[in-house]
């Protein structure tokens, strides 16, 4: 033994490594330069012979400590670029120390994820295929302060924890380390070695792929090779900003199409100005529809690469059609692998017993109160928004992080510091998370799926709300398919169901739904909600169709693409009226946009509205008539004597109805009806909505005869 070699050494810190336990291995196996010389030394269990191959040179390592710890003496002035060669099982191999390669996080990089706010954490945490010195490898960076020791194991090093454990950051406990050779496509996960000694097996929560279920790895993947040509829509997205743009939204999931032509096809044919795709991000059980995401930096396995989901954004957004993505900050799953006890304390999770489970789905709900995971979850969302181009992101599951006694009797839950049932933490992370994002992002759409009483949800964050864009109507669409289930001649002890939601439609911006989880993923899921015979049944979904496209609000529907072609015709001809008309969105949030002419005929199952443009005047009629009951010569009261013309008709013959329409110009007459001076008389067709444009005209003057 080198005796000279030994006497450099730190030894305390090398029994660390031996025994497993060195949270700062570079202080220790780096390169280091001494008035001696420069020390190389490496941990390689079980190895025969190691060397270091530096400058056509070949220096033999001795053996320092009989569990596998080398270490050589070179004698040079600085510090060279070098090799190990170590021979295990008769097998030789070559590679860089990985020890040798700076940490690549800097320190106010550390500082702002400790805060909270290092929103591109992503392009350094998880693994990163990279070149440092001409030398290429992989970097990789995993939050785990309460580990005794971090490895990062995979096929290239045998799954052997012992090896390539990482350096441990002291501010935040991030443990990172690059490792040459590494390159995309390599599966890893990382081994954790816990307070109390016992060893955990994670993947990777930045993880940019991973593995397709059953298997749980994180795969290495290189996210910044793609090639975007989507430069006009990225550039004039900041449109919506000022929630006066049409928003006509088709709810699928990727699984739904055999390729990105065909639903751009369906999305084209049909007019909807956005795609909501249930969750894209990897997940474990096929039954939760990805609601339980299990890897949020990754795009799921299931149907392809990385790559190919941004190219089917690209090919989403040069057709004009934006994507918002289903997203699930609320909750996530509890698996061996995943972000449970992470490293080997609650993590991610809220500390507390009587907290961290969601009620429903015994999942575990995040912990809000730490700057770390609130910047895990911003992040996140603007990996997606920034790195995959999502227009938006519905939230799901908000009800759950607003309330702590959510799904919960009482005793089962702890009030805040005043006495209250609001999770704080929560709302002040949703704040934080709505203001940057779109701060970062102008005119990306930031939905909220809340069922509760939460006040101003889509109020702005400089009022001290929440910052929702908008919030998922669900009191609209229970009301509205309660009506719809009721046969015509019960509908009039409803009434209210139809015309209740007009009362609070102003407290906040919704979107309105006609969804997956609320009419079924099928057509005929949706008729048998219905009563009637098939044709009638057709009718009244066409005609709900056309009433929430009336309505004020963002529009969310799921018809399957196997619609019948009648349905799909209607569909595409409401999209382009809805799209076409000012009066249907421009002021939505503003109650001079929509007046009622008649709510209150309910013997009828009728109802009539006016929809308005308050900048241009724009003026739209709209009658719907829930009954089974043709009206011949229905006369309603119009808003002022003028030419009304039938634009739309859901009875319309080409979407597989009777045909009752008003196919000529109609002149309003002088004449009472529904408190309104002047009055229409036109065709009403069973369970049909009509929509007339309103164009003012100059009433025609009296003629006196002359006197004989």
């Amino acid at each position: 033994m080198d005796e000279k070699l030994y006497n450099l050494m730190n030894w305390p810190r090398i029994e660390d490594v031996v025994y497993c336990e060195e949270s700062a291995p570079r202080d220790v196996m780096g390169p280091s330069l001494t008035q001696e010389g420069v020390i190389v030394q490496g941990f390689f269990p079980d190895a025969e012979a190691v060397s270091v191959v530096t400058g056509g040179k070949t220096y033999v390592c001795e053996l320092e400590d009989e569990a596998g710890y080398y270490a050589v003496l070179l004698p040079r002035r600085k510090i060279p670029e070098y090799k190990f060669r170590v021979t295990k099982n008769g097998e030789t191999k070559e590679f860089y120390d990985p020890y040798a390669f700076p940490g690549q996080i800097t320190e106010d990089e550390e500082k702002a994820f400790c805060a909270g706010v290092y929103y591109e954490a992503y392009e350094k945490m998880g693994a990163h295929p990279m070149e440092i010195n001409g030398v290429k490898g992989t970097y990789f960076a995993v939050w785990a302060p309460n580990a005794v020791r971090v490895s990062v194991v995979g096929d290239f090093n045998n799954w052997d924890g012992r090896t390539l454990m990482m350096h441990r950051m002291p501010m935040s406990g991030i443990y990172e380390l690059f490792v040459p050779g590494v390159g995309a496509g390599d599966i890893y996960k990382y081994e954790i070695k816990t307070k109390d000694g016992g060893i955990l097996l994670k993947a990777d929560p930045y993880a940019a792929q991973a593995q397709q279920p059953p298997c749980t790895a994180s795969v290495v993947a290189d996210v910044d090779s793609f090639r975007w040509n989507d430069e006009d829509w990225m550039s004039s997205r900041c449109r919506f900003a000022d929630k006066k743009q049409p928003v006509s939204i088709y709810e699928t999931s990727l699984g739904q199409w055999s390729s990105a032509e065909e639903l751009v096809d369906f999305l084209t044919e049909t007019g909807y100005t956005h795609v909501e795709f249930l969750p894209v991000m990897e997940y474990l059980e096929e039954e939760t529809n990805g609601y339980s995401t299990s890897a949020y930096f990754a795009v799921t396995s299931r149907f392809g690469e990385p790559e190919d989901f941004r190219a089917l954004v690209d090919t989403l957004h040069q057709a004009g059609i934006g994507v918002i993505l289903d997203w699930t900050p609320a909750q996530f799953p509890r698996y061996e692998g995943g972000l449970e006890r992470f490293d080997g304390t609650p993590l991610y999770e809220q500390p507390n017993e009587s907290g961290k489970v969601h009620p429903f789905w015994g999942t575990l709900l995040y912990n809000y109160a730490s700057p770390m995971v609130k910047d895990f979850l911003i992040s996140n969302a603007c990996y997606w928004l920034e790195v995959y181009h999502a227009d938006g992101l519905r939230m799901d599951d908000v009800d759950a992080m607003l309330y702590l006694d959510y799904g919960r009797n009482p005793g089962e839950w702890m009030p805040n510091l005043y006495g209250t049932n609001e999770n704080l933490h929560a709302v002040e992370f949703l704040k934080h998370l709505n203001s940057i994002v779109k701060k970062r992002n102008p005119g990306v759409i930031l939905i909220a799926q809340e069922d509760g009483l939460w006040p101003e949800l889509t109020g702005s964050v400089e009022d001290d709300h929440i910052g929702f864009d908008y919030k998922w109507s669900g009191g609209w669409t229970k009301d509205f398919l309660d009506y719809l289930g009721e046969t015509p001649q019960e509908r009039k002890n409803s009434h209210d169901r139809l015309t209740l939601s007009m009362l609070y439609a102003y407290c906040e911006r919704f979107v309105l739904t006609l969804g997956r989880r609320d009419v079924g993923t099928s057509f005929e899921e949706f008729m048998d909600r219905i009563p009637g015979d098939e044709a009638q049944k057709f009718a009244q979904i066409r005609e709900a169709y056309t009433y929430m496209m009336l309505h004020p609000g963002c529009k969310m529907m799921a018809p399957e693409p196997g619609m019948p072609e009648g349905l799909k015709a209607c569909i595409h001809d409401l999209n382009e009226l809805y799209k076409a008309n000012q009066a249907l969105y421009t002021s939505d949030d503003k109650y001079d946009g929509f007046e009622w002419i008649q709510l209150m005929k309910y013997e009828e199952n009728v109802i009539s509205f006016l929809r308005k443009d308050t900048e241009t005047g724009e003026t739209l009629l709209a009658v719907c008539n829930f009954s089974d009951k043709v009206y011949e010569a229905y006369r309603s009261g119009v808003p002022f004597y003028g030419k009304y013309k039938e634009i739309f008709n859901s009875d319309d013959k080409k979407y597989g109805g009777a045909g009752v329409k008003n196919p000529r110009m109609k002149t309003s007459r002088k004449e009472e009806c529904d408190e309104r001076e002047n009055s229409l008389t036109f065709r009403l067709p069973a369970f049909g909505a009509v929509i007339f444009s309103c164009t003012p005209a100059e009433e025609k003057k009296a003629v006196k005869k002359k006197e004989k």
